[in-house]
């Protein structure tokens, strides 16, 4: 029976991963290693083992990687704000314990999970290329770069290994489009009239595309792909399919880039120096997203990894809205 890791496993994509892994083959045995012991029990219930372990517990990774032939490295704290502590451990302590686990048990290929925030800086880039110059301007984004740094020295050091760097990924559950229909409602930033593209991911995409590093040939070995649905779409259609899925009123309040970063900047200084970290409302990484196109050039992963995005931005939208309304409802009927 192959046994086969992944790690971050109560997570958003890592779950949905070890799920997809227990369903299409009942000769694989899947590990998650995760700290969100209530989810570990439901996916225990469907038959996937569950190690209660955090990543930068370097023994715990040890001990999840004996006997596994596969490792999904899905493990990692993303966030547009935070200590910079709290994420080099994660992001990059955690990889560095993973990569002596996959090390010594001499795991068959790691396969690792980074983001494509790397490419972000504070201009429009479109078409960008797993060549293209990365400039991580957040401590998510830098601890991720680093991460991928030990992932290219372990591949020179003989274990197999590929990399994906999906965009902006959602689903039927996620935060990131949570808080643009919350924002929304309320009134969201707009800059530039919203002309900014973003390049979005469906989950289900992410997971196949996971699948495929799995089965590559050997030649692929040390590879970094870009992943996306390979649909751009500006802020403010996104905003507007949104609003229309779900009947509310969209509520926008344009403002100039310059002004809208200097508000960023002074509620990040009020976070750092009096609210003793706390995220603020709005971050310049978040802004930054909001005013500036970014794009992936995904042709390697169409012509090398043989991926095609299953999902429609379209349906994976329908899928979010659906299950967005039924869980407000469901919300609202608990507190009556």
């Amino acid at each position: 029976m192959m046994k086969i890791l992944v790690t971050g496993g109560t997570g958003f994509l890592g779950r949905r991963l070890a799920e997809r892994l227990n369903s299409v083959n009942s000769s694989v045995e899947v590990t998650v290693l995760g700290r969100n012991r209530e989810v570990g029990r439901q996916l225990e219930t469907q038959g996937i083992k569950f190690s209660a372990a955090d990543i930068r517990d370097a023994d715990a990774v040890l001990a999840a990687c004996k006997r596994q032939e596969y490792v999904f490295h899905c493990a990692a704290l993303s966030s547009t704000w935070g200590k910079y502590k709290d994420f080099y451990n994660i992001n990059v302590v955690g990889t560095r314990n993973v990569i002596r686990g996959c090390e010594i048990y001499e795991i068959q290929r790691l396969i690792n999970v980074s983001t494509s925030s790397i490419y972000f800086n504070y201009s429009p880039r479109v078409n960008l290329t797993e060549t293209s110059v990365v400039s991580p301007i957040n401590t998510y984004a830098l601890t991720k770069l680093m991460a991928e740094n030990l992932i290219n020295k372990v591949f020179h050091r003989g274990l197999s290994v590929i990399t994906i760097r999906p965009s902006a990924i959602f689903g039927y559950s996620d935060t990131i489009l949570s808080r643009l229909v919350g924002a929304s409602q309320k009134g969201i930033p707009l800059i530039n009239d919203g002309k900014a593209l973003i390049d979005m991911t469906y989950i289900d995409n992410v997971v196949d595309a996971l699948l495929l590093c799995q089965t590559a040939p050997k030649t692929l070995s040390g590879k970094i792909f870009n992943i996306s649905n390979n649909q751009p779409i500006s802020l403010i259609n996104l905003l507007k399919r949104l609003s229309e899925k779900m009947g509310y009123e969209l509520k926008l309040r344009p403002v100039p880039y310059l002004l809208a970063d200097k508000v960023a900047q002074a509620l990040e200084f009020v976070s750092n120096r009096v609210l003793f970290g706390k995220k603020p409302i709005l971050t310049r990484y978040e802004l930054l997203v909001m005013a500036f196109s970014q794009t992936l050039d995904i042709t390697p992963a169409i012509e090398e990894l043989n991926y095609q995005p299953r999902i429609s931005l379209e349906e994976g939208l329908d899928i979010f809205c659906q299950n967005f309304q039924f869980k407000h409802e469901n919300n609202l009927n608990s507190k009556t």
